[in-house]
């Protein structure tokens, strides 16, 4: 591949991500003026790993935010979906691996081979740095909804139950830390 054919590829999959802007996501931005869209959340996630993670434990900032900003590209195709909507998990997957075949595939075959890898890694939620990076990921919405007086939790009507079990617990499994500090929060919230 030369230079410019590379270079070419690159630029192709940047602007595609670009789209991932023009996906809304169930929880509004803090003030509560709008919904977040997912390249918003992507940053803010990134952000969060970078402040956050001495609260992990044996991870790596610099790959937890590489798989948080790529994390979500598949939403592009696949669209987001709620952590409280009911939906069909098989048809999801579907989805979100054509979309990564796709979008993952614009990249020059190096690079879309490390970017796939770090995507897979982060899903399947096995190694301490995916954990992290999942736990991150279901922490961000939760502090948002506390901002902005209960976000989604009011649109699905959250129990704390509910809370605890597809959230939670990914948050514990990564930073346990994380989940002791919210906990009382979101408890406190939930029981209004």
């Amino acid at each position: 591949m030369t230079d410019t054919s590379r270079l070419d590829a690159q630029m192709a999959f940047l602007m595609e991500a670009d789209r991932l802007k023009t996906i809304l996501r169930a929880t509004p931005i803090a003030d509560d003026s709008r919904p977040e869209n997912s390249a918003e959340h992507s940053w803010h996630l990134a952000l969060f790993a970078l402040v956050l993670s001495e609260h992990g434990e044996d991870v790596s900032a610099e790959r937890v935010i590489k798989m948080l900003l790529l994390h979500d590209l598949v939403e592009i195709d696949a669209g987001d979906v709620p952590i409280y909507g009911q939906v069909d998990t098989a048809a999801v997957e579907a989805r979100e691996q054509a979309a990564a075949d796709r979008i993952f595939g614009l990249l020059p075959a190096d690079q879309a081979a490390e970017f796939r890898a770090l995507w897979e890694e982060f899903e399947a939620n096995e190694t301490p740095d995916a954990r992290f990076a999942k736990s991150v990921d279901r922490f961000q919405p939760p502090n948002l909804n506390l901002a902005s007086g209960g976000g989604s939790w009011r649109d699905y009507d959250v129990t704390w139950d509910v809370f605890e079990s597809r959230v939670g617990q990914k948050i514990a499994r990564g930073a346990p830390a994380l989940w002791n500090w919210i906990a009382p929060r979101v408890r406190r919230f939930l029981s209004h």
